[in-house]
């Protein structure tokens, strides 16, 4: 593993101090500069003697009693040097504060106090990242869905998108998060590890793990289940991170089902989200729920990333998808046709409605999955636009 190069970013002269013994100490990284404040302009001169020390990490310290000044610096260092990584240093009591850094641009939040451990596994980490990515390619995008109230479909737009996605440009996963798992009874399929089983190894988490405790779909669409019993003692915030950023190091789209879930996981999941797909019917019920959802997500700074799609969609006279955006709080993405029943007989075979080839339906999934990777470099295909919206 060659020599990484660091520079540290804190305030508090003794945490400064300690964080350069422990970065020298992990044999595999040395300091070659300090800050003893933080940036604030791209003219700032800490940010040119930054690129001058043109490091490969940067530790930023966050203080817990002033975190703003910190996020703003790893949002600022992480621009003007957008080849170096930013590490955050910070407790992992305050979930929003995680969150703010890993949006901001911090590539790991690791737990103050620091431990020479915990920086040699960061780094080890970021060093086999870089390599994949050298091989494989750029980081993965993250597109998660969640209902707008019980039986709206989310888990059956989840697998299916899934599953067009993977058609489409392969490597793809699907993460199931509900509060009860139902993704694997969708494909027919019988995991025997669930995302409990990842998240209480990520202290030895590497891409030969991770994939071992994924079930593989005869297409080829890996999935980690969901739990199958209520879990007793949910993945700290901080974990669900490191599980999400593994999983976006290691496949180009990641879907994730949180189904009926509306807690502190479902919302640090969206932030992480390229979109969340918020899924509604067009009854007054199911869309009075969108909106109280969408709020939800929204108080956490999610709003502008969250999308309507209309599962089992039909006409309302009188009702228009102008009326439907304004009774959810969001933007209409896509309507999935009404075929209830078809769907209902795919989830009770275990065969999903996109391996029933040239149907309306499973030709809606796939227009789906276009439209959600339209603007990716490599992909400029024309959706297919019955149910699109424009």
């Amino acid at each position: 593993m060659p020599e990484l190069s660091v520079v540290i970013v804190a305030t508090d002269n003794e945490q400064r101090t300690v964080l350069q013994v422990l970065v020298d100490g992990t044999s595999v990284a040395r300091t070659v500069h300090t800050c003893a404040s933080f940036p604030v302009a791209a003219a700032d001169p800490i940010v040119r003697r930054v690129q001058a020390a043109s490091p490969d990490v940067m530790l930023v310290d966050i203080p817990a009693d002033n975190p703003t000044p910190a996020q703003r610096a790893i949002e600022l260092l992480h621009q003007e040097l957008p080849d170096s990584a930013v590490f955050a240093i910070g407790s992992l009591t305050h979930p929003q504060v995680i969150v703010n850094a890993m949006r901001a641009g911090a590539r790991e939040f690791i737990e103050r106090p620091t431990t020479t451990t915990d920086l040699l596994e960061a780094f080890v980490r970021l060093t086999a990242a870089q390599r994949r990515v050298r091989q494989e390619g750029p980081r993965g995008k993250v597109f998660s869905l969640v209902n707008a109230k019980g039986g709206s479909g989310a888990t059956t737009v989840a697998v299916n998108l899934a599953l067009a996605l993977h058609s489409a440009y392969g490597n793809t996963a699907l993460v199931d998060l509900a509060p009860l798992g139902h993704a694997a009874l969708h494909l027919n399929l019988k995991p025997l590890f669930t995302v409990a089983d990842a998240t209480r190894n990520l202290h030895r988490m590497d891409a030969s793990l991770l994939e071992s405790f994924m079930t593989r779909h005869g297409g080829g669409l890996q999935l980690l289940a969901g739990t199958n019993v209520p879990a007793a003692q949910e993945p700290t915030s901080a974990e669900f991170v490191r599980l999400f950023d593994m999983l976006a190091t290691h496949y180009r789209y990641v879907v994730v089902d949180t189904s009926t879930r509306l807690d502190a996981a479902t919302r640090l999941v969206a932030n992480l989200s390229e979109c969340v797909l918020l899924v509604a019917h067009t009854d007054v019920a199911s869309l009075w729920s969108a909106a109280r959802v969408q709020q939800y997500l929204g108080e956490t700074g999610n709003r502008e990333r969250v999308r309507l799609v209309l599962n089992r969609f039909r006409k309302v006279t009188g009702f228009s998808e102008s009326d439907a955006e304004a009774a959810a709080g969001a933007k209409l993405l896509w309507r999935v046709p009404n075929q209830y029943f078809a769907a209902s007989a795919a989830i009770d075979r275990g065969i999903p409605l996109m391996e029933h080839s040239h149907t309306e339906i499973a030709r809606c999934f796939a227009g789906l999955a276009q439209e959600l990777t339209r603007d990716d470099a490599d992909v400029k295909r024309a959706a297919w636009s019955l149910f699109k919206t424009v």
